[in-house]
């Protein structure tokens, strides 16, 4: 379920989540230190973001071509009316899917895959087409595979930490 962000996110709240963002595994302590809180403090504050569930999960982040996936490409899935549902759960259950959102627009899913090379391509695209006509777009770069994700502040004159800006 999506929601707008939680009236109670403040600055700290903002500047805890840039930091776990940036290093899921950092100590209680050290996130204290760096947010200016103390330990139970900031382990509160943690506890309530994931009780709120705004810290969805930690995971980690995995090179796919480091573990022999090197090939990436975005597949564009166009579907009619009553297979969306057939194709959503056949797309769940297909390692080589990275990521699966139902979009608008002429396509109904962007899937980003990841395989060994062109003809594991071709069996992964094939495995869709009971359901699907398909576009692929091949991955060459990633300037920015993941970006943090930050509450808008509610005061414009707040900048993207959180805090209010002191002086001109």
């Amino acid at each position: 379920m999506t929601t707008s962000a939680d009236s109670s996110i403040d600055g700290i709240d903002r500047d805890i989540l840039a930091e776990l963002q940036t290093n899921a595994r950092i100590a209680f302590a050290e996130l204290g230190r760096r947010v200016g809180l103390s330990t139970p403090a900031v382990i509160e504050r943690v506890k309530r973001l994931e009780e709120n569930q705004i810290i969805l999960g930690y995971r980690a982040m995995v090179d796919p071509a480091k573990v022999g996936l090197p090939v990436r490409a975005f597949v564009k899935v166009t579907i009619a009316g009553d297979k969306l549902t057939k194709f959503a759960a056949l797309i769940k259950t297909l390692p080589e899917v990275l990521e699966c959102h139902r979009v608008t627009g002429a396509e109904s899913f962007m899937v980003q895959v990841a395989v060994r090379d062109v003809g594991h391509m071709e069996t992964v695209i094939d495995g869709m087409m009971p359901y699907v006509a398909t576009n692929t777009s091949m991955i060459l770069a990633s300037p920015v595979p993941w970006n943090t994700v930050l509450p808008a502040p509610r005061d414009t004159k707040q900048k993207r930490g959180g805090r209010i800006s002191q002086g001109g």
